[in-house]
C-alpha cells in the first residue's frame, strides 16, 4: 500500500538538501505561515516544539491527506532567545553575544499523519563559537548569511568558521534533524515512493 504524500511544512532550500542527504524528496512543499512570536514566560525548547507542532498542525489543516512534516530552529544563550534579526545591529549585537561563548540550538521536528495526533521530537545542540573580532563580525554582517537565520549566523555558510566545537546534531543546527526525522517518518509507516 502506498504511503500518503509527504509534504514539507517549509520553503527553507536547507531542509530539502538535507532530506535530500537521505533519500527523501517531499512530494509537495506547503509553508507554514504562522506567529512565531514567543509566548511568555515560554523556553527555548518549549518554544521550538510549539512552533514545529504549530506548523504541521496548520499545514496538515490544509492537507488533510498527507504526512505533514514541519521544523523550527531555536537558538539561545542561557534562556535569552536569539531569533532572526531584524536588521544588521540586531545580527551584530547577537555576534558579539556569541563571541568566545557557547550557546543551544533547539530544533523541534513535528509529523502530522492522517487521523493520528502529531508526533514531536526536540533536539539541542551545543556550539561553542571562537572570539570573533569586531573585522570578522563585520566581514560575515556584510556576507548577508544572517539575514533570515535565528541566532544571525548559519553553521553550513561563512559561520561555519567561527564554530570551535559542536556536541549534537549538526543537521539540525542547520534546520532539521535527520536521525529523529527518520525515526518519525518509519514510526507513521512512510514509504518513499518506488520509480
Amino acid at each position: 500500500m502506498a504511503s500518503p504524500p509527504l509534504v514539507l511544512a517549509s520553503a527553507s532550500p536547507r531542509r530539502i538538501e538535507l532530506l535530500a542527504q537521505v533519500g527523501i524528496a517531499p512530494d509537495r512543499i506547503a509553508p507554514a505561515d504562522i506567529d512565531e512570536t514567543p509566548l511568555k514566560g515560554e523556553t527555548p525548547p518549549r518554544l521550538a516544539e510549539r512552533l514545529a507542532l504549530t506548523k504541521a498542525e496548520a499545514v496538515a489543516g490544509r492537507e488533510p491527506d498527507a504526512l505533514v512534516l514541519a521544523a523550527d530552529t531555536v537558538v539561545a544563550v542561557g534562556r535569552r532567545l536569539l531569533e532572526k534579526p531584524a536588521d544588521e545591529a540586531e545580527a551584530r549585537r547577537f555576534l558579539a553575544l556569541l563571541s568566545g561563548r557557547n550557546h543551544r540550538v533547539f530544533t523541534g521536528v513535528a509529523l502530522k499523519a492522517p487521523g493520528r495526533d502529531a508526533a514531536v521530537r526536540v533536539v539541542e545542540t551545543r556550539v561553542s563559537f571562537k572570539p570573533l573580532s569586531d573585522d570578522e563580525i563585520a566581514g560575515y554582517i556584510a556576507t548577508g548569511d544572517w539575514r533570515g537565520k535565528a541566532g544571525g549566523y548559519a553553521i553550513q555558510g561563512p559561520a561555519g568558521a567561527f564554530v570551535r566545537r559542536i556536541v549534537g546534531s549538526h543537521p539540525a543546527v542547520m534546520g532539521l534533524p535527520l536521525y529523529e526525522t527518520v525515526q518519525l517518518l518509519r514510526g507513521a509507516g512512510w514509504r518513499p515512493a518506488r520509480p
